[in-house]
């Protein structure tokens, strides 16, 4: 019994020798900033930037490998801070935010089939194209929400929402999404086309009673702020600004999908 004591005693000790022989020769110094970096940035560790989370990116920001703004979600403020922290100069960020391009809510969206899988929009559109009858529309069964870090996405009545307050723009939803209807667009625009569908104004009227039938009316009207995306489809040209006539356009589209968001 003693043996033994004794000699886990004197691996215990060797071991413990080891280990700060190690910590001594063969750890690798950190860059001092890096702490204050990884304070100055959000704490998300959403990704957006590229790097694996806020830690990683501050010590790319230390080691000069990553620029401030290339973290879409940290304030004015604080890239600001870092920026002068760091000694460099920066430009005011633009802010963004998610957009949910339908208005298919289950009130006006019908369905093909009752879906009764997980609550995934993935597992739904592998499940014969999903259970909505607009093959463009949101499925609504919360992978953006899912994805999101800040609980900024919630589904209400089979349609995503998001909520710009809380939504930091870091581009989760976008990816997640197996439809591809959710953009991030500057946050002060306010009028939006919502809608994806490119097809004909009779097949997306019988899909779902908000949707654009490509009537080109508020190309028209504001030829200035709205394109045609495709043959059938409008969108807004978020380079351009929203004209005087906003409320105009808005209220003649007769797919009801030109909305402020």
């Amino acid at each position: 019994m003693i043996e033994a004591v004794v000699a886990i005693t004197a691996i215990a000790l060797v071991c413990g020798v080891l280990l700060a022989l190690a910590a001594r020769y063969l750890s690798v110094p950190e860059d001092p900033r890096v702490e204050r970096l990884t304070e100055l940035l959000p704490g998300v560790n959403c990704g957006a930037c590229g790097f694996a989370g806020c830690a990683d990116m501050a010590r790319a920001l230390a080691a000069g490998k990553a620029e401030v703004t290339l973290c879409p979600v940290c304030s004015d403020v604080n890239r600001k801070n870092i920026a002068a922290f760091l000694g460099v100069a920066v430009e005011a960020g633009e802010l963004k935010t998610a957009l949910v391009m339908c208005t298919g809510s289950l009130k006006v969206a019908g369905r093909r089939f009752a879906y009764n899988g997980i609550a995934d929009c993935a597992a739904a559109a592998a499940t014969g194209g999903g259970d909505k009858q607009c093959a463009f529309g949101c499925l609504g069964y919360g992978s953006c929400s899912h994805a999101c870090p800040v609980n900024a996405i919630a589904i209400a009545d089979g349609l995503a929402v998001v909520d710009r307050a809380r939504c930091i723009s870091c581009g989760r939803c976008v990816t997640a999404c197996p439809r591809r209807i959710i953009q991030l667009v500057r946050a002060a625009e306010d009028a939006h086309v919502l809608c994806s569908s490119p097809e004909k104004g009779p097949v997306v009227r019988k899909a779902c009673q908000n949707g654009c039938i490509g009537c080109r009316l508020c190309v028209k009207l504001a030829p200035e702020a709205f394109v045609m995306k495709s043959n059938f489809l409008a969108a807004r040209d978020y380079a351009k600004a929203m004209p005087a006539n906003a409320e105009d356009v808005m209220t003649k589209c007769p797919g009801h999908c030109i909305r402020r968001a």
